[in-house]
């Protein structure tokens, strides 16, 4: 049995390979990340452009569709990068028998993943902003 024990790779100094899944999963948590916050970021624009266009025309224009899209897919791309996170963590586990964060891509999740969970609220917060009836809607301004 103690030859088992220094065969493993953290005893023995050989170097883990990892598939081009794992890495593609590492990396997906940060781009993930970012991408929800730039999203997210994009509905305040959508939005003050749709009322300028409004203004401007001196009518209510229909609702922009892209709002809906940017506000839903922040959300979404902050909630992916917590999940696949967590499943690499499940499988470092499971298939090297080390915790995240010991490993290179694993360290790459890890660190790309807090900041969407910082986020995810905010990025909750303008999902159900841009659902919500605005009472006083946008002012036309002198339109006669």
């Amino acid at each position: 049995m103690a030859a088992s024990a220094s065969s493993t790779p953290e005893r023995s100094g050989r170097r883990r390979s990892f598939t081009l899944g794992t890495l593609l999963a590492a990396l997906w948590v940060p781009l993930a990340t970012a991408g929800g916050v730039v999203t997210s970021w994009q509905v305040q624009s959508i939005d003050s452009d749709w009322v300028d266009r409004q203004q401007a025309e001196c009518r209510h224009l229909p609702f922009p569709k892209a709002e809906h899209v940017a506000a839903w897919a922040g959300p979404v791309l902050g909630l992916s990068a917590v999940v696949v996170c967590v499943l690499l963590a499940r499988w470092f586990r499971r298939r090297h028998g080390v915790r995240l964060a010991g490993t290179r891509p694993g360290l790459v999740a890890y660190l790309g993943v807090w900041p969407g969970v910082l986020t995810i609220p905010i990025e909750l917060f303008l999902l159900y902003a841009t659902y919500s009836p605005v009472d006083s809607g946008p002012v036309l301004g002198d339109c006669g």
